[in-house]
């Protein structure tokens, strides 16, 4: 597969020009840390295992104390700190999240007899992890506010580096610009090719069995709905995932509802979660608790 065969079209979702009421000023990374952001989680966490290296390092991996199926409400809470800490932190918390991963990673490569070659310290691989959480920062956020003009996603874009560089990746892998940006995401989609061993392992988190029945049973059909309508369509049919112009119209009316009601939810309200998850880093790190 080629770039000539991927567009922007297909490896990002698409945003409606909806109008919407006008920004007081340029959004930027923190505005996009309240609760909504959980909306996609599922898919953009799919988005990430997508990527054939991490998928094989995800697939083959023995550490099974983060691992999203075994322990998802544990990989819930980690991931959210390192998004906290990636966008809140201080250089300190940064230092001291980055170490906590650096022990998991460690033990994260492949074995002689593996498919695909992997490390979890290759920083093209974090860099394409990073990439996929920043993607869902935009995304959630623009259906949320509305589309961003070319300006206005600049802004957004700038300090995004820190996604890769509270891992391992160095700032001069991340893009200077939004533009360049699309770039390295039509190049890395190159690697978003889904085989059927794959997608029988990615079926149970597309259809969330790592969570208890009685949550699955009341919120499943939501929550599958979402992760759906959050992937672009080559991830769609990587993953083969059926997905119809009246799925993708009943998808953009919901978010412009939500857009709508969350304009009278308290902004403290809002961040209240992430905000509580920077002070528990901080707990940690001074009572040397475990971050992950």
């Amino acid at each position: 597969m080629t770039t000539n065969t991927l567009t922007l079209d297909r490896v990002r979702l698409h945003i409606p020009d909806t109008y919407r009421s006008p920004r007081k000023r340029p959004a930027q990374l923190a505005d996009a840390l309240d609760f909504w952001m959980f909306a996609g989680a599922a898919a953009n966490v799919a988005m990430q295992f997508a990527h054939q290296g991490v998928a094989a390092g995800v697939m083959e991996s023995q550490v099974e104390s983060g691992a999203l199926m075994v322990h998802p409400w544990k990989r819930l809470r980690t991931t959210s700190a390192y998004l906290a800490v990636a966008v809140l932190g201080t250089d300190e918390d940064k230092k001291a999240m980055r170490a906590a991963v650096d022990v998991a990673h460690r033990q994260v490569r492949s074995r002689p007899e593996s498919k695909v070659k992997y490390n979890a310290f290759d920083r093209n691989l974090q860099m394409y992890v990073a990439a996929a959480i920043y993607i869902g920062f935009e995304d959630t956020h623009q259906l949320l506010h509305g589309k961003m003009t070319a300006d206005e996603l600049e802004v957004f874009f700038q300090g995004a580096d820190t996604f890769g560089t509270t891992l391992q990746v160095h700032p001069d892998m991340w893009p200077k610009t939004r533009a360049e940006f699309d770039e390295y995401w039509l190049r890395a989609c190159e690697q978003v090719v889904c085989d059927d061993e794959f997608r029988a392992y990615i079926d149970d988190l597309l259809h969330l069995r790592m969570i208890a029945w009685p949550l699955r049973l009341t919120l499943g059909g939501l929550l599958q709905f979402l992760t759906a309508g959050f992937l672009p369509p080559h991830f769609r049919d990587q993953m083969a995932i059926e997905w119809t112009d009246s799925d993708q119209r009943r998808f953009e009316h919901l978010f412009l509802f939500v857009g709508f009601v969350n304009r009278f939810i308290p902004r403290f309200i809002r961040f209240a979660g992430t905000h509580a998850m920077i002070r528990d880093v901080r707990r940690r790190i001074r009572k040397q608790k475990a971050l992950i």
